[in-house]
C-alpha cells in the first residue's frame, strides 16, 4: 500500500511549474516565506495551485472546538491547494509555511487549465495525483479514529521507508533519511510531542527502531 502522507513519484515541480514552460515562464516568480508565515487561510478565495520549491508547509483546518488539525506536511516537489483545479471557490483549510526558507511556485488556477488542455498525458497526471491524495486522507482519518498512537506510529513509519527508505547493505536495517523534526511528526499522527518521544523510546529499548535527528532505522529482529 503507497504512503498516506505523501505522493507517488512526489517531485511535482520538475513537470508542473510554469518556468518548465516558456509561454509561461517571463510572467512567473517564486513567493519566499518565513516560519508560521500563511499562504492561505480557511476562506480565503481559492484561485491558485501552489508548487513547493523549497521548503515545507503545513496544510490544517481548525476544528470546532479551536483545535488545530494538521492534514499533511509536504515538503519540496510536492503541489497543494488542488482543489480549486476542481472548481473549489472557497479554501476550506489553511497552508502554512514551518521553515524560514520557504520558496512557493504559484500557477493561477487558469493557467494550470490551460497546461491540462495543452498535455493529455500532463492532464491524466493531475487527476491521479489529486485521485491518490483523496484516498491517502480518507485512510489517515481512518488510522487516526480507530487506532491507538503506537500503532499510527508504527504505521506511519512502515509507510514512510517508501518515500525515504533504503536497505543498508552491513545490518540489513531500513534506514529512512527523512525531512521531518518530531514536532511535524506528532502533528501528523495526531498527538503531542512528548506522548510521541516516549513511544520512540520504548521501540528503540525494545530494538525495533533506532533513530536521531536525521534518520529512523527499522531494525531486523534476527
Amino acid at each position: 500500500m503507497g504512503a498516506i502522507w505523501f505522493f507517488e513519484d512526489a517531485n511535482l515541480f520538475k513537470v508542473l511549474c510554469p518556468h518548465k514552460f516558456k509561454r509561461y515562464k517571463k510572467d512567473h516568480d517564486f513567493d519566499a516565506y518565513r516560519k508560521n508565515d500563511y499562504i492561505y487561510f480557511e476562506e480565503d478565495f481559492a484561485n491558485k495551485v501552489y508548487l513547493i520549491e523549497k521548503g515545507k508547509v503545513k496544510i490544517g483546518y481548525y476544528g470546532e472546538d479551536g483545535c488545530e488539525v494538521v492534514k499533511a506536511i509536504l515538503t519540496r516537489g510536492e503541489i497543494f491547494g488542488e482543489k480549486a483545479i476542481l472548481g473549489e471557490n472557497i479554501r476550506t483549510e489553511f497552508a502554512q509555511s514551518v521553515d524560514n526558507t520557504t520558496s512557493i511556485c504559484p500557477i493561477g488556477v487558469e493557467t494550470m487549465h490551460g497546461l491540462m488542455r495543452d498535455n493529455q498525458s500532463f492532464s491524466l497526471r493531475i487527476y491521479k495525483f489529486i485521485g491518490m491524495r483523496f484516498k491517502r486522507l480518507e485512510r489517515r482519518l481512518q488510522l487516526l479514529l480507530f487506532k491507538d498512537t503506537k500503532t499510527r506510529l508504527l504505521e506511519f513509519l512502515n509507510e514512510l521507508k517508501e518515500d525515504y527508505g533504503h536497505c543498508c547493505p552491513d545490518t540489513g536495517d531500513m534506514v529512512i533519511e527523512h525531512p521531518y523534526t518530531q514536532k511535524d511528526i506528532a502533528n501528523l499522527i495526531g498527538t503531542s510531542r512528548p506522548t510521541l518521544n516516549i513511544i520512540l523510546n520504548e521501540l528503540k529499548e525494545s530494538n525495533i527502531i533506532d533513530f536521531n535527528r536525521k534518520e529512523i532505522r527499522l531494525k531486523i529482529v534476527a
